[in-house]
């Protein structure tokens, strides 16, 4: 349980660092010229360097444990790229800095999911994964008010250096109380390594559920984590602290949405229709937020809060896969859904800066913001339609 409570710490840090620019936007913005642009591609690397980093920490937590595999990378990673975004005096420092933060962030929440995959019964898996997401949802919770108001109080340098020497200390405090499970020996004639993961593709009841697991989390957290200060600040005028406030109530949200989704298969005895019904309100509040850009700030707000609650049905999309996958590669199987979970991310966050600057207008501030929300809406009732095809997996099928 201590080392869980370590892992729910670590993993409370990397949520904060995947969302915390919405807040910094302006003081990056003056203070090292960034732009919405350098931004975006700063938070899409972000992703892409913790998507790629799965492979590597799925074969690790396999062969070597969740202990080892995630002190290590997060000790080198993410330690190391908050004390560089401290110095950073350019953009490309910044975008840098993202890229090992994002490395260094990538097994701390594969790892617990390692081990309640190991440790527990299938049936609690939904449950288990869902609020140990919601806990770590509370770092997007202090990187919205409680980060502007730091900022503003002591600089956002001598902020993002604390933040470095806390994650050092917790990659120790991993290594120290984590224990791992013990391993499970791969079955005769089964695959090891990485071509593990050409074993897991070749499972067509896994290919409906990808492209969701890659859309579904990319509107909260893109919204969440970079975009929600430019529409604010645009649409409404907001300063740092209205952003903060805003995004608070966001990430409360999130934090909400997963604690409600996670016993839910068990009540309804069902994983893909739970799924079906949040990402439909979650889409219906993307819509109305392309049909009306210049609604009141508080109907702005409730609106990114819905998609905050009903965006988060990680929890719910990794127990509905994680019914499929071999018992021997369960640590590769959590891992190739959360890289196109985090890869999904990644890649909407470098479309999406392009998209906005397609579409902004000198004239109609508004016309950035529907372009980005439409494409949002478009893209995930897509992979919603291609959902409809899985094949459900209710709880006490693995």
């Amino acid at each position: 349980m201590a080392g869980i409570a370590a892992f729910a710490f670590a993993y409370i840090l990397s949520q904060f660092y995947r969302s915390f620019l919405a807040v910094l936007t302006p003081a990056l913005t003056g203070e090292l010229g960034a732009s919405k642009a350098d931004l975006s591609l700063a938070s899409g690397a972000w992703f892409i360097a913790f998507a790629l980093m799965q492979f590597i920490v799925g074969v690790s937590l396999d062969r070597f444990g969740p202990r080892r595999t995630a002190s290590i990378i997060l000790a080198a990673g993410a330690g190391g790229g908050a004390l560089l975004f401290s110095l950073a005096g350019a953009p490309w420092m910044i975008v840098a800095a993202m890229v090992l933060i994002g490395a260094g962030c990538s097994p701390v929440l594969m790892a617990p999911l390692f081990i309640f995959a190991k440790t527990y019964s299938p049936v609690r898996f939904a449950v288990l994964t869902s609020w140990f997401v919601g806990i770590g949802t509370l770092g997007n919770v202090l990187g919205a008010a409680p980060l502007a108001a730091s900022a503003e109080l002591f600089g956002w340098r001598p902020v993002m250096a604390g933040l470095g020497l806390i994650t050092l200390a917790t990659a120790a405090a991993l290594h120290l109380i984590v224990r791992d499970p013990e391993p499970e020996p791969a079955a005769d004639g089964t695959s090891t390594g990485f071509s593990g993961y050409f074993e897991l593709m070749r499972l067509k009841v896994l290919w409906p559920i990808i492209p969701l697991t890659a859309i579904n989390y990319a509107p909260p957290i893109g919204i969440r984590g970079l975009w929600a200060g430019p529409f604010l600040t645009d649409m409404h005028g907001a300063d740092a602290l209205m952003i903060g406030n805003v995004t608070l109530f966001m990430a409360l949200g999130m934090v909400a949405g997963s604690f409600l989704y996670g016993p839910l298969d068990t009540v309804f005895r069902t994983r893909k229709w739970i799924v079906v019904a949040g990402n439909t309100i979650c889409l219906t509040a993307l819509a109305f937020l392309a049909l009306v850009p210049a609604a009141t700030i508080v109907a702005a707000a409730t609106a990114l809060v819905v998609i905050g609650v009903t965006g988060a049905s990680y929890g719910m999309l990794m127990a509905h896969a994680r019914a499929f996958f071999p018992a021997h590669l369960t640590g590769r199987g959590v891992t190739l859904m959360n890289f196109f979970a985090i890869g999904g991310v990644g890649l909407m966050q470098f479309a999406t800066g392009g998209v906005v600057s397609a579409a902004a207008s000198p004239d109609r501030p508004a016309a950035a913001y529907v372009g980005l929300f439409v494409f949002y809406a478009v893209a995930l009732c897509a992979a919603l339609v291609i959902y409809l095809a899985s094949r459900d997996a209710a709880p006490g099928r693995r």
